[in-house]
């Protein structure tokens, strides 16, 4: 894909994140969305068993900051000093640093308190947007935009989207299923980490290429 299409797309999927989590927050202060958040939970709960609920516990460790900070770090690693590629690691900090930045500032100035219907883990702090699915979309996002650049072959790209698709979706149910978070909750926080991913892509793409045209 050429430089024009890729700051396109991520033009337009950050427009679509933004407009999406504006419609979100617009329900939510609307008190409009109560009966699809209750809708969902009750689903969901309703496959509640001792072997799901160890798995989605498993999912919301892998969704917690110091794991994903971890997996940072190693990429961190990879990235400068087995691939060389240290322009990057501007791109990758700051998504992996912003993110939680955003997602506190977001959180204080809604308030929204968090689902009390059927708790099966304890947790403090306020519900709107999702901190774990800001993070999990934010830093599995932006590590498979780096390592999709670095896979020549269609198959494992493709293996490698899915996986990443998988595993942010589980982390996000993960917190419904363990009724900490409102579904409206994973899906506001999706849509804030998808605009904040697709604009930080944006701009790393516009610096490569008057960094290059400097160059030439």
């Amino acid at each position: 894909m050429r430089l024009t299409g890729y700051l396109l797309t991520a033009f337009i999927i950050g427009l679509v994140s933004l407009i999406g989590f504006s419609c979100m927050a617009i329900l939510i202060r609307g008190h409009k969305i109560v009966q699809f958040d209750q809708y969902v939970i009750t689903f969901i709960q309703g496959f509640e068993s001792p072997t799901l609920t160890s798995i989605m516990k498993f999912f919301t460790y892998v969704g917690s900051f110091h794991i994903v900070f971890g997996i940072s770090v190693i990429v961190v690693f990879i990235l400068y000093f087995v691939l060389k590629h240290r322009s990057e690691l501007l791109l990758l900090g700051t998504v992996v640093i912003g993110t939680p930045i955003i997602n506190q500032v977001l959180k204080q100035f809604f308030h929204r308190v968090r689902p009390d219907l059927h708790r099966l883990i304890e947790i403090g702090g306020y519900s709107f947007p999702s901190g774990h699915a800001m993070n999990a979309l934010a830093v599995y996002g932006i590590l498979t935009f780096l390592l999709w650049r670095h896979i020549p072959s269609r198959l494992w790209r493709t293996i490698l989207i899915i996986i990443s698709t998988i595993i942010v979706l589980m982390i996000g149910t993960s917190r419904i299923y363990l009724g900490v978070h409102y579904p409206s909750d994973i899906i506001g926080g999706y849509f804030a980490s998808g605009f904040w991913l697709t604009i930080s892509i944006y701009f790393f793409r516009r610096y490569k290429e008057k960094r290059n045209a400097r160059g030439n």
